[in-house]
């Protein structure tokens, strides 16, 4: 079999999920390019050199542009903050790497507009935007449904990102709160997967409103190396600093076929801890996804009889469901880190079909520009255009 060498940026909660992935890939599913885990990228080389052992990558490096220089590199991984994005994805495709990146893909529009245009120009490279719930059967269902004209006109889009990991005020000032490192709050952390979720099953938004809100404005700052995505250690020598992203946005759309839709975000909200929410309404039925009950997904159809008319569950872990027949048998679930697996397999086989796989920067520029045109619109309180 083919082999393509890959090097990981980052090692933290993204890191471990996309490890897990390309470890994976080629043992459930029949590929034609295998990756090989060559080289993990860190800032601390301990707990990096633990990392690479746990999880099986053969070498460690602590310069992000030593990875991406080597020839022997073919495909550049970043996990890294989003301040980070724009340089290594750039040098990436300059260095003519195939780029598997998270998201959002930048700290802002200008930045990916420019990845764009730098990955126009390389024609024969695959870039992805890590969206991984795209590639969740459950949504690729409701995709299917949507085109076979299940429920018909759609007419509305609810979307909910619920988390509650810094309602403590004594959670630290993690990278994810400072906008110099992370561009936005659950605006771009959060709405951006509900965005691209949006845009993949509605169509494209054409105008935003927005409003946005700030709970805690100071918090004491982190020890970084004990900190991360959902935990956070402060330093207890150093002081306070301002938190300079929102804490919770919501906004209304309008899509260019029609339909209105609502996002709803936060990091305020106890209890739900990943609560990745949507609604669909149409003219002949509806669809409900919740990520916590991620292998089901709910259809309401008006063209059953009136007598049997109701909400059901559908549990997708048959053979016929999207990615399903690479696990198990059907009635045995999937889970979160199976989306990540997905996603490796669908961007190996855009690599050898040398056709692309979406999302791609493109998405990840279309999405910022809605994301920064709802932040736009709250600071001036009104509808604005994309």
């Amino acid at each position: 079999m083919k082999t393509m060498n890959v090097g990981i940026i980052g090692y933290k909660f993204m890191g471990k999920a996309h490890s897990n992935a390309w470890s994976r890939a080629h043992q459930f599913f029949d590929m034609g390019i295998k990756p090989v885990m060559k080289v993990a990228c860190g800032r601390h080389p301990d707990a990096l050199r633990e990392f690479a052992d746990n999880w099986g990558w053969e070498e460690i490096e602590t310069d992000w542009k030593k990875v991406v220089s080597r020839p022997d590199i073919d495909i550049i991984d970043i996990c890294v903050p989003q301040y980070l994005h724009f340089d290594i994805a750039m040098a990436a495709l300059k260095a003519g790497k195939h780029v598997f990146c998270e998201k959002p893909l930048a700290m802002n529009v200008e930045e990916a507009r420019l990845l764009c245009e730098e990955a126009d120009m390389h024609a024969g490279l695959i870039h992805y935007v890590n969206h991984n719930y795209r590639r969740c059967p459950a949504v690729m269902l409701a995709k299917q449904l949507i085109d076979e004209g299940k429920i018909g006109r759609i007419f509305h889009w609810r979307g909910a990102y619920l988390q509650d990991w810094i309602v403590d005020p004594n959670f630290p000032l993690t990278w994810h709160l400072q906008a110099d490192k992370a561009g936005m709050g659950p605006q771009g952390d959060l709405n951006s997967h509900s965005v691209d979720l949006a845009r993949f099953l509605i169509g494209e938004i054409e105008s935003v409103s927005c409003m946005t809100a700030n709970f805690i404005t100071e918090r004491v700052l982190p020890d970084e190396a004990a900190s991360g995505t959902f935990n956070g250690t402060a330093d207890t020598t150093a002081g306070k600093g301002k938190v300079t992203v929102e804490d919770a946005a919501f906004m209304h759309v309008r899509f260019t076929n029609g339909a209105l839709g609502s996002f709803e975000t936060t990091r305020f909200a106890p209890g739900r801890k990943n609560y990745n929410y949507f609604e669909i309404y149409g003219s002949k039925g509806s669809l409900v996804f919740n990520l916590e009950r991620m292998n089901e997904l709910q259809f309401f159809s008006l063209e059953d009889p009136s007598y049997a008319q109701g909400f059901k569950t559908i549990m997708v872990t048959e053979g016929e469901h999207a990615y399903i027949s690479g696990w198990w048998p059907p009635g045995h679930i999937i889970g979160y880190e199976h989306e990540f697996v997905h996603a490796v397999v669908d961007f190996m086989k855009a690599i050898e079909s040398k056709t692309q796989i979406f999302p791609n920067f493109h998405d990840g520029l279309r999405g910022l520009e809605i994301l920064s045109a709802g932040l736009l619109s709250a600071k001036e309180r009104k509808e604005i255009r994309v």
